[in-house]
């Protein structure tokens, strides 16, 4: 991913408008395909979005044909930000274009995640308040933990809680600082899974985007009342 261009998978309705906009980041050593899966799961509810499968711009480590979103040799926890704050420009620009582009609002945009695509994820939407609605942060952890909650995007953490890569700690973690900033954030835990994106993980997103209102819009309401 370079900003201003696009490399990857594009996945337009096939009939009308668009009404929302899905942008799913792969893991380590992954590719765009990798998340194909979900994809479909995604359509199945949502016939009208548009989903974007960009390709991590860094060549894996270990020499694979997968890509990532930021150079993992060498990575520890005084770097891990840095790293990350690099790539969060060209994702801005990413997003801006296709905002733009396909002609949706920025509450309709769902930014997904896995591992390292769910860093980058998480990370955004605290570097953007508002910039995309939701993000599914599956199997993910943030550099470093908030400071401060986004007032206008949902988190939704799906995690394993077998995950051998990235411990459910950091999931639990995540919840508990962004409920004690006031953040709007849902987590769910599936048993016996391991670092994947488990179907059951994957059932749990599609409950909580269809489910969850956001916490802004009950807010709104009770101001209202």
């Amino acid at each position: 991913m370079t900003a201003g261009r696009f490399h990857g998978i594009e996945r337009l309705p096939a009939h009308g408008p668009v009404a929302q906009l899905f942008v799913l980041l792969h893991g380590a050593g992954g590719q765009p395909a990798d998340l194909l899966p979900l994809v479909d799961a995604l359509r199945r509810r949502y016939p009208q979005a548009a989903f974007l499968l960009p390709e991590g711009s860094v060549s894996h480590d270990a020499g694979a044909h997968g890509r990532q979103w930021f150079p993992l040799e060498g990575l520890s926890d005084d770097n891990r930000a840095a790293r990350v704050a690099a790539v969060l420009p060209a994702l801005h620009a990413l997003l801006q274009d296709a905002q733009a582009r396909l002609k949706v609002m920025q509450p309709d945009i769902a930014l997904v995640g896995f591992s390292q695509g769910a860093t980058l994820a998480l990370e955004y939407a605290i570097a953007h308040d508002g910039g995309v609605g939701r993000v599914l942060a599956f199997g993910g952890r943030f550099a470093t933990l908030p400071e401060r909650a986004p007032e206008f995007t949902t988190f939704h953490l799906l995690h394993g809680e077998d995950d051998a890569v990235i411990p459910v700690a950091h999931a639990h973690a995540a919840y508990d600082r962004l409920s004690q900033l006031r953040g709007d954030a849902t987590l769910d835990v599936a048993s016996t899974v391991g670092h994947a994106l488990h179907p059951a993980l994957v059932e749990r997103a599609l409950v909580r985007l269809q489910t969850c209102i956001p916490l802004r819009t009950w807010k709104r309401a009770l101001d209202s009342a």
